[in-house]
């Protein structure tokens, strides 16, 4: 039996579930309060889950427009100051039974689409590597991101990685 994914919006129903999934995930995802969620929700350019409504989620990502939606984020700060406009990925997150499936890549195929139909011409996104996300950082090379810069979060604490995949 293979297994397809079904890819799509998330809605209001599936963000207590987003968030137990994004907070299981830290720290590879900075944690998110349910009101932090529910804000991010609301700016989203795009917002999407992996999984059937009556399914648990099996992933999901969250992209804003950039810059200017406000949002107090270091790493979406530093992109803001170097990029005119953009789609950026503030947070994807695949389940552990979704892993090595495909699924991040749809998530990236659905978002990249999405924001280059809106004109965008950049897909930017960061990754820990202090500590080091292994597994993501493979991901965002095969996928053909670049690296464009490195910062410090958290009081030193983390350091990311900012890559760019042209649109």
């Amino acid at each position: 039996m293979s297994y397809e994914p079904l890819i799509r919006p998330a809605g209001e129903a599936d963000l207590e579930a987003v968030l137990a999934l994004n907070n299981a995930s830290t720290p590879d995802v900075n944690e998110l309060t349910l009101d932090e969620l529910e804000w991010l929700a609301g700016v989203a350019h795009t917002f999407l889950v992996v999984g059937a409504a009556e399914e648990a989620i099996g992933g999901f990502l969250l992209g804003l427009d950039g810059p200017g939606v406000g949002y107090e984020s270091l790493n979406y700060s530093w992109f803001s100051t170097r990029y005119e406009r953009f789609i950026y990925v503030d947070r994807i997150v695949v389940s552990a039974g979704s892993r090595g499936r495909g699924v991040g890549q749809m998530l990236y195929d659905e978002f990249s689409t999405a924001g280059r139909a809106d004109g965008h011409d950049v897909m930017l996104a960061e990754v820990n590597i202090k500590p080091h996300n292994h597994v993501s950082l493979r991901f965002h090379d095969r996928y053909g991101f670049s690296p464009v810069g490195e910062q410090d979060t958290d009081g030193g604490d983390k350091r990311v990685v900012m890559l760019a995949y042209p649109l």
